[in-house]
């Protein structure tokens, strides 16, 4: 099992996140229903108000688990994925991925 830490940046301004946001609303579903993926969700930061946190006010984290690689990259592939990057395109500055396993597994 994978999990994959998306950090999406968007362009500054709430209206950019929260139409990157608005898309995931229509893309998850569809996402939660492809082969291999066991969770698919994005998260903004909570205003926890603690010095210790760390904060990125226009960026989006996806984090997905996926069985395999291929698994992942056939979901890159789907017209829902690809329609989501079309509605999205104007809002995104960058994506950072990363493809992570169990450091512990056995």
């Amino acid at each position: 099992m994978l999990t994959v830490l998306a950090e999406i940046r968007t362009r500054p301004g709430i209206h950019h996140r929260q139409a990157v946001i608005d898309s995931f609303a229509v893309a998850v579903p569809l996402v939660l229903k492809e082969e291999g993926c066991h969770g698919y969700q994005p998260l903004v930061d909570h205003a926890a108000n603690v010095a210790f946190q760390t904060t990125a006010p226009d960026s989006i984290f996806m984090i997905e688990k996926w069985e395999t690689a291929a698994h992942l990259e056939a979901h890159l592939q789907t017209a829902h994925m690809k329609e989501h990057h079309e509605r999205v395109k104007d809002s995104v500055l960058d994506v950072h991925i990363h493809i992570l396993e169990d450091a512990l597994k056995a």
